[in-house]
């Protein structure tokens, strides 16, 4: 009996853990007591036992003129000693292997704990600075999810002993709320977008602001930003501003559409002739090179016709006197026109080969292949071969009513209006 009121009165504790499995400051005090219920709970024997599981850090706060702190990180199980507790050991000064006593408040901070706040801004107004006179309603909402990393800073920056949760989220709350509407309010003026379409720039917004969140979030609160997601940007479609901002951008919108269209079609002209163009001269420089060959051999067939007549006419006799001509092999004037002869046919046959074994080994121009472009926000893009196509209509990237150009064709059609895509879509069903 003597010894349980020495333990109601002292508070001396055999195991120091902690015991909640969702938290993320815990403060701990002795077992079988509720916090507060005794005078000296602060007061622990160095012969307790210390528990800090993986992902935690038990927080020693010991009482004096100034305060003094011992970070003891887990995994650590075993008992209170000098050696894990710099602090401890100038306290006590020399260390005692009984009862000796020490006073110290023990929190638990859990690292591996992530906490989630949903934020949620109403209207606020937004002004397109092309429509000054019309300030247009716009709410957004999110959620952020951070923990403890840097829990050193975090115990510096918090007071461990009077923490609050809901406190601390209220607070982060507030600066994530002020920093997008920030962002979001300057969106229109810093990265040209227009009111009416802000709703889908969730993406740039989100990267805008979120750098912007994770370095508050160190630099005010310690904490690590996990993730930062911008759920929703909507516009307040009820509010006289934006119907009104909707009708004098209705009539811009139409007129930017039809000179996109126009100077979209004007692009599309301008490649069609220059890949006719480029056509064009694939096959001139393809027929150059069969007509070279041609003449080179008719020079060559020519030649060689020469050479069989060189002997006709007395064109290889020799005149010996008395009105005889004699026929002779050695000719000189037959031998020097023969060898001129045919070192030209020589050539000539030579560069024939040559010519042919150039066009045989790759320098004969490919054959043009049919080439797809297709309009996606009312921009060309590709170029496309066919397999390509095939294969984004069957990842459901292009619709029957996707618009396509193919080479050779005069104007867009519909992709089921192409035969060779016609088989890809599913058959209209007529409802009679």
């Amino acid at each position: 009996m003597g010894i349980f009121k020495k333990q109601h009165q002292g508070g001396f504790a055999d195991v120091i853990r902690c015991d909640s499995t969702d938290y993320l400051i815990w403060k701990w005090h002795p077992d079988k007591y509720e916090e507060g219920s005794l005078k000296r709970e602060t007061a622990i024997r160095t012969t307790s036992i210390l528990r800090v599981k993986p992902g935690e850090v038990a927080v020693f706060f010991y009482k004096g003129e100034k305060e003094l702190v011992d970070f003891i990180p887990g995994p650590y199980d075993g008992k209170i000693t000098t050696k894990n507790f710099p602090v401890l050991s100038s306290i006590i000064g020399m260390w005692y292997e009984g009862d000796t006593p020490f006073q110290a408040e023990v929190f638990f901070i859990n690292l591996s704990k992530s906490i989630q706040i949903k934020f949620g801004i109403p209207y606020f107004d937004v002004i397109d600075p092309r429509f000054t006179d019309y300030v247009v309603p716009v709410s957004v909402r999110g959620t952020m999810t951070f923990n403890i990393e840097d829990y050193k800073g975090f115990v510096s920056n918090h007071q461990l002993r009077t923490f609050d949760l809901e406190q601390l989220k209220e607070k982060i709350d507030s600066s994530v709320k002020h920093d997008v509407k920030e962002v979001i309010i300057n969106a229109p003026t810093e990265h040209n977008i227009s009111v009416m379409a802000i709703e889908g720039k969730i993406g740039l917004i989100n990267e805008k602001v979120e750098p912007i969140i994770i370095e508050k979030a160190k630099e005010l609160f310690n904490v690590n930003v996990v993730s930062f997601d911008i759920n929703t940007i909507e516009i307040d479609k009820e509010s006289t501003n934006y119907k009104e901002l909707a009708k004098v951008t209705k009539g811009i919108t139409a007129r930017k559409i039809e000179a996109e269209t126009v100077d979209f079609e004007e692009r599309l002209r301008i490649k069609r002739e220059e890949e006719q163009y480029a056509q064009h001269l694939s096959t001139e420089q393809a027929n150059l090179g069969a007509f070279q060959t041609e003449k080179q051999a008719e020079v060559g067939v020519a030649s060689a016709e020469a050479i069989g007549k060189m002997g006709e006419n007395g064109a290889g006799s020799i005149d010996l006197g008395g009105g005889e001509k004699h026929h002779s092999e050695f000719n000189p004037m037959t031998i020097m026109a023969g060898l001129a002869v045919g070192g030209a046919l020589a050539k000539n046959l030579s560069n024939t080969v040559n010519q042919s074994m150039n066009l045989s080994t790759g320098e004969i121009p490919p054959v043009p292949k049919v080439i797809y472009y297709l309009a996606v926000d009312n921009q060309p893009t590709g170029p496309f071969e066919k397999e390509g196509i095939i294969e984004m209509i069957a990842n459901n990237k292009i619709s029957k009513d996707s618009l396509i150009w193919k080479s050779g064709t005069p104007t867009w059609e519909k992709a089921n209006s192409f035969k060779e895509f016609e088989s890809l879509f599913p058959p209209e069903i007529n409802n009679k």
